[in-house]
């Protein structure tokens, strides 16, 4: 038998100077989520917004615009989180886009 001397690469990231630069493919996700409460009651949560934008503005544009309770929470590992009142995972993201705060290729949507 012949000995092959066969050389495996490290840990090789290819996007690895994406990630550093403000390049399109190093994009972080706006992620709305629903938890269900008790019964038919469930709470829609939007996380990820950019720092800059005034998240009480926003929650108070969305609650007019839907019609439903929410506030903003400060949570230890996640930053600041939106929460409002029933499903409104489809509405919150039509707002945001036609908003122009976010992209639609920029949201992700979790839940049931």
């Amino acid at each position: 038998m012949v000995d092959l001397e066969i050389q495996v690469p490290a840990a090789f990231d290819p996007f690895s100077e994406a990630k550093d630069s403000g390049a399109p493919g190093a994009k972080e996700y706006v992620h709305i989520r629903i938890q269900q409460r008790n019964g038919r009651k469930s709470l829609t949560t939007v996380q990820g917004l950019p720092k800059e934008f005034s998240y009480e503005k926003i929650v108070k544009a969305l609650k007019k615009e839907f019609c439903c309770n929410g506030n903003v929470v400060q949570d230890k590992e996640l930053g600041k989180v939106i929460q409002l009142q029933g499903d409104q995972r489809k509405n919150v993201q039509s707002f945001l886009v036609n908003a122009q705060l976010v992209r639609k290729d920029q949201i992700k949507i979790h839940g049931f």
